[in-house]
């Protein structure tokens, strides 16, 4: 399969309209859309914006490359857009860009469809390429283009790098998406390494798996490895070599300074015990990595909540305690609704957290450890924190013992992963938590319940607007998932009241603006008012990220009318005492409301209003 089998006459823009960021994509994603390349232009968008928040795909040279890989696409495609005098993209060098292409893959897309799409990013890497894109006069020319470019491109060889006497440099690249960074990260590598006569080979990590492994004789004979990674990968063949842990964008960005300190194998020897994603020697501060283990949990528990939680409310229609067999409204299939959610998807919930927090500090050897942590503190009602505390322990635990059994025998090397990590980590991990842990975070869980319970009815509403607010402030960033974290532990210690807070506060930003661009639409580009109609049913369905566009474009407007909006509505809704038993589904779990779920309705929409009245109020008229 060709490049040009999936950029096509219909997907190509020859010269955008679009002035910032957000109206690129708006731009690019209607193009795919009327080229009936989609099949849910909205859910293909929040995918696309999903990806954006993760990290900025302007990759620097004047090129952004913004994918995503969703069930919202129909058929695979690349949608290509070009502005000669630059748009600010948010890029990694702080350019304009000027060459755009968007690429849409379906869940389902099969490897051929995936290598095609990621070999387009390495032709970019080529500045005359880039050139005659830039030059082109119509869209024939640039279909040509990659006609051309891809019949006089040789196939890649992937064996083993030749014997000569030059150093041998062994790099692995590796992106959340893998479809565009990671394979531009690889094919900058491999030209800077080919400029420097280096013996080289790079590792991929993309979406169609693992391509060119390293090998063991490979691992052994390197100077030293590259691991240019945004996500988690296979650390502990490494260990005992000279690793370079970097955010993917530098493999794009400095391959010279990279293979540069791998032939001077200046970095620290790499003990074990580590993932590319939570060590990385440049870049990581101790509380960004404590916010990605973090992440890790709360990602991996998220399917058990929402899921469980909707379940849970679903029993609720047949009764508030309709799955109580001793009462008089008892229904057997509630009961089943209530066993499947609460009895097993959240009993799994602290569990799941603790250990996928330890695993993403030492790797696979610390999910049993934290795993049965985070079972002793749900056992022990411990509660949200007491699994924190097990995820974190174990994890530190296990990187421990990795540091204490390295000066075993090399013959030992296969029983520790099997053997002695679970062993000694389960039984540290669980000793600490059940004489140490426990007891205090126990009492301090209930305590914190009872504070809540008997709060008057001024401090619920300050609690209320906090907790709108934050969720307003980044838009899913790490204070939003800080204030849907409380509300997520707040279900599991059966206070519901803060988590109606929460979404509500969730949902105001993108129905807020969505009004503002209905109502007030001389304060919005037509791009703007387009995309703000999509914002009505991502603020439904409890989507805050819908707003990122406008906030990136705008932020000192349109971010304290977020805040102002939500916090109003959080506000709001502790005032009219509604709780909330789910954790997510936004106005679809309305009807399962404790309280008046009419109220709570009034609340979001009060709180919609004042977003959409202040940007009236802080946004100018567009010309």
């Amino acid at each position: 399969m060709k490049i040009t089998d999936l950029l096509k006459k219909d997907t190509v823009i020859m010269d955008l309209s679009a002035t910032d960021k957000a109206s690129v994509i708006d731009e690019l994603v209607a193009k795919l859309d009327q080229a009936g390349r989609l099949n849910d232009r909205a859910a293909y968008k929040e995918a696309i914006l999903a990806r954006e928040a993760q990290s900025t795909t302007g990759v620097g040279e004047g090129i952004a490359i913004p994918h995503a890989k969703t069930a919202a696409v129909k058929t695979p495609a690349v949608a290509f857009g070009r502005a000669k005098n630059g748009i600010d993209y948010e890029s990694l060098d702080g350019q304009p860009s000027t060459l755009f292409f968007m690429i849409a893959a379906p869940d389902g897309a099969n490897e051929a469809h995936l290598e095609t799409l990621s070999s387009l990013s390495g032709f970019l890497m080529d500045p005359g390429f880039r050139d005659e894109l830039l030059n082109a006069k119509n869209e024939d020319e640039i279909i040509q283009a990659f006609d051309l470019r891809e019949n006089a491109e040789e196939k890649e060889e992937t064996a083993p790098p030749a014997e000569t006497d030059a150093p041998l440099v062994l790099a692995v690249t590796a992106c959340p998406t893998g479809i565009a960074h990671t394979y531009m990260a690889a094919d900058s590598l491999k030209a800077k390494a080919k400029e420097k006569g280096l013996n080289f080979k790079v590792e991929t990590n993309g979406s169609s798996g693992v391509k060119n492994a390293l090998t063991a004789d490979e691992i052994a004979k390197a100077s030293a490895i590259i691991v240019a990674a945004d996500k988690q990968v296979e650390m502990e063949r490494f260990k005992g070599k000279h690793v370079i842990q970097v955010p993917v964008a530098q493999g794009i960005r400095n391959p010279d300074g990279l293979l540069d300190r791998a032939v001077k194998q200046d970095a620290p020897v790499f003990q074990g015990g580590g993932s590319a994603s939570s060590s990385s020697d440049e870049g990581t501060s101790a509380g960004s990595a404590f916010y990605k283990h973090l992440m890790s949990g709360v990602s991996a528990m998220l399917p058990l909540v929402v899921g469980g939680g909707i379940l849970i409310a679903i029993s609720f229609f047949f009764g508030i305690h309709a799955a109580d067999p001793e009462h008089e409204s008892y229904n057997s299939f509630a009961k089943a609704l209530s066993d499947i959610g609460g009895g097993s998807a959240f009993a799994l919930m602290i569990p799941v957290l603790a250990g996928f927090i330890a695993m993403s500090i030492a790797d696979r050897p610390g999910l049993a450890p934290g795993l049965v942590g985070g079972l002793l503190a749900a056992n022990a009602n411990a509660g949200f924190l007491g699994g924190l505390i097990a995820g974190f322990l174990a994890g530190y635990l296990v990187v421990g013992l990795k540091k204490l059994f390295a000066g075993l025998p090399q013959a030992l090397d296969g029983i520790k992963p099997v053997l002695l990590y679970p062993l000694f980590g389960i039984f540290l991990t669980g000793i600490i938590m059940v004489y140490v842990v426990n007891g205090p975070v126990g009492a301090l869980n209930r305590w914190l319940v009872d504070v809540l319970g008997g709060m008057g009815t001024s401090n619920l509403v300050l609690l209320g607007i906090l907790l709108g607010g934050m969720m307003a402030i980044d838009m899913g960033g790490p204070i939003n998932k800080a204030a849907f974290t409380f509300g997520i532990a707040m279900i599991d210690a059966g206070n519901f009241a803060p988590h109606a807070a929460v979404m509500a506060g969730g949902m105001v930003p993108p129905l807020g603006i969505a009004l503002a661009t209905t109502i007030f639409k001389n304060r919005f580009t037509a791009q703007e008012r387009d995309a703000g109609k999509t914002n009505y049913i991502m603020g439904l369905s409890f989507i805050t990220e819908g707003a990122i566009p406008f906030a990136a474009k705008d932020p000192a407007r349109v971010i304290p009318a977020a805040v102002a909006g939500s916090a109003v509505a959080g506000a709001l809704t502790m005032i009219f005492g509604v709780k909330l038993p789910a954790p997510h589904g936004g106005i679809f779990v309305f009807p399962v409301v404790q309280g008046n779920p009419l109220l709570y309705l009034v609340a979001v929409l009060l709180g919609a209003v004042v977003t959409a009245l202040l940007l009236a109020v802080l946004k100018k008229p567009v010309k």
